[in-house]
């Protein structure tokens, strides 16, 4: 989604401001999608990506546990999820989340498994 690589780009840049306001447009955007189409998994992810990131982390987990109901191996969901539990402290979840990325031979299972051992900063 367009609008959500751009609020990226502007958090990236310390442009919070401008980042969240991008991301409140994407979360108007895919009520809206997912009230005309609901049940679909990558609108969930981004649902629950958008929430997290204006710091609804309790919005944003019950979009990511619905989007695995699901597809519970939704590589995106499955990451994003883990980075949620490792900035809520519920790191024995997060490790959940890695163990379902095991096996994907992505980059997504190398930087939650970074975030989990603190290697690596969360952007969240």
């Amino acid at each position: 989604m367009t609008i959500i690589k751009s609020a990226k780009k502007y958090e990236k840049k310390g442009k919070i401001e401008k980042a969240n306001k991008r991301y409140e447009k994407a979360l108007t955007l895919l009520i809206k999608s997912n009230e005309k189409k609901p049940n679909k998994a990558d609108t969930l992810n981004y649902l629950g990506f958008t929430t997290r990131k204006l710091g609804d982390y309790e919005g944003g987990e019950k979009y990511y546990l619905q989007g695995l109901a699901l597809e519970p191996n939704h590589i995106g969901i499955n990451e994003y999820l883990g980075e949620l539990y490792v900035v809520t402290n519920r790191i024995d979840l997060a490790k959940e989340r890695l163990k379902i990325l095991k096996d994907c031979n992505c980059e997504e299972y190398d930087e939650l498994k970074e975030i989990i051992q603190g290697t690596k900063k969360s952007k969240y």
